[in-house]
């Protein structure tokens, strides 16, 4: 266990050496602020050489109008180490162990080696304010249906992610057999269940076939302000303090040699290949997975006033929309046509869902069959929202969206049309899901019409803002689903009309 030095003085500090580091990490939400950061806890793992110090920080960014809570998991080396070097957070001398070199902990071994080891029980949390103590706020839960104890062999980093740092561990069980492990470690947290780890957890213990393994997850708790809109799973601490609990790392199983579908998807429409069986399959998974969500964890009933908020809220977004673009403007009657008809229709239960549902999250395995991934929900939403029951029509109408924009994708690319690809991938899509439900989606034209609609304008807010070339994707569909509606004749959402 680690040797608290009491007393002793580093410089600079370890927050001084996050500030000057935080603003260029992809998950770093205060994009072009510089962060001002308070500690707000901290723990450790043991290293068993006893080399290497490992230490979890929870820090609060005050930068922006409201406190952000982040999860900075650090290795102090005394030396520095080669191939490491993109890790490097800073140097800093302590004044009884002399020179540190400090890392971003996921991307070292030692880190990732021990994580695994409080994931499956086998050590526990150290303290970082006493030496040989344990710290038992933070508590690891083992997947209930995994098995197999398992070691680390080698560790990398995915790169890309924008709102967390998932690690491949390369493990081997008692036996020597390869056992490949993702971890995902939660950069940004907020008080209360992670859906990604009780979502997933959830379905592997009803018997789903439909997502990976769960090798276990690791929460704890740490200070926060008190504030009104916060959770309700808290509890008040010291005045106008709180502790609050949450989800700090999530394990599963990882499927090595899979591609996500969104690659499966663009390469079918580049080849004018028939995409039909596998949107098919897909959107059986989806009904299967959604049944086994609502047997899991109930559902309830959507009153009108529910429907009513919903969708008002969906008037706001598009409202926000035109505000950015003005050519939806043109669209103004037909959308409110849309939500109108939308309110007056008679709703599905509302119930937990993947609620960021896209080819991007759904792994195509080699013998055909569909894995779903990442049920965190929409990140930008505030974890409590994520969290409760909605509607499942809104992940079918990510899904059709998803599809559009990969034909649309090729489309801005080649300038060739892609219509009818999409058209059948998305009909396929619906007709598995509607075979599997044993309820069609297309049964309520305009509560899916709606949905996609909604969809669509977060699509082009996102675009504006990000990449402007591409507007013109959401903006055809927001055309196509206008001009296309009739509340009459079952739903045949964005893929009716021709390329504009």
């Amino acid at each position: 266990m680690a040797e608290i030095h009491k007393g002793a003085s580093i410089t600079p500090t370890k927050l001084e050496l996050l500030e000057a580091w935080m603003g260029q990490q992809r998950w770093y939400a205060g994009k072009g602020t510089s962060p001002s950061l308070r500690r707000l806890a901290s723990w450790r793992l043991g290293d068993p050489a006893g080399d290497v110090g490992v230490e979890v920080l929870i820090v609060a960014d005050d930068s922006g109008p409201s406190p952000i809570t982040y999860q900075v998991p650090l290795t102090y080396r005394p030396v520095a180490v080669p191939g490491l070097e993109p890790a490097l957070v800073g140097v800093t001398e302590h004044s009884v162990l002399g020179t540190r070199w400090v890392y971003d902990a996921p991307h070292d071994p030692v880190y990732a080696a021990q994580l695994l080891e409080l994931i499956q029980g086998r050590v526990r949390a150290e303290s970082s304010a006493a030496s040989d103590a344990f710290d038992d706020t933070v508590v690891a839960t083992p997947g209930r249906a995994w098995s197999r104890d398992v070691t680390v062999h080698d560790a990398k980093v995915l790169s890309g992610e924008q709102s967390n740092t998932s690690v491949i561990l390369q493990c081997v069980d008692d036996s020597g057999a390869l056992v490949p492990v993702i971890v995902k470690i939660f950069r940004m947290l907020s008080a209360g269940e992670n859906p990604d780890v009780v979502l997933q957890s959830a379905l592997v213990e009803h018997g789903s076939r439909r997502v990976p393994a769960v090798v276990g997850s690791v929460a704890g708790q740490w200070p926060e302000p008190l504030s009104s809109d916060e959770v309700a799973d808290t509890a008040t601490t010291t005045a106008g303090e709180r502790t609050a609990y949450g989800h700090f790392v999530f394990a599963q199983e990882f499927l090595p040699g899979v591609e996500d579908a969104w690659r499966v998807a663009l390469e079918a429409v580049r080849s004018g290949e028939d995409f039909g069986a596998a949107a098919r399959a897909l959107g059986a998974a989806t009904a299967e997975v959604h049944a086994m969500l609502a047997n899991a964890f109930g559902t309830t009933e959507t009153s009108p006033d529910v429907a009513r908020e919903i969708v008002e809220g969906m008037r706001e977004r598009y409202a926000a929309a035109a505000d950015d673009v003005g050519a939806l403007h043109d669209h103004d009657e037909a959308v409110a046509a849309i939500f109108d008809a939308a309110v007056n229709v008679s709703w599905p239960a509302l119930q937990r869902i993947h609620g960021d549902y896209h080819l991007g999250q759904v792994l195509h395995t080699p013998d055909g069959g569909w894995i779903l991934l990442d049920f965190e929900g929409e990140p930008l939403r505030p974890l409590a929202e994520r969290t409760q029951p909605d509607q499942r029509i809104r992940d079918i109408a990510g899904m059709l969206r998803s599809f559009d924009y990969a034909g649309g994708s090729v489309e801005h690319s080649t300038g060739a049309s892609a219509r009818e690809w999409v058209s059948a991938s998305q009909q396929a899509f619906l007709d598995g899901y509607a075979a599997t439900a044993g309820e069609d989606p297309r049964a309520r034209p305009a509560l899916l019409a709606a949905f996609e609609l909604d969809k669509a304008m977060y699509e082009v807010v996102y675009e504006v803002r990000n990449r402007p070339s591409w507007v013109d994707i959401p903006l055809a569909a927001i055309e196509r689903l206008a001009a296309g509606f009739n509340p009459s004749r079952p739903a045949t959402t964005t893929h009716q009309e021709d390329t504009p």
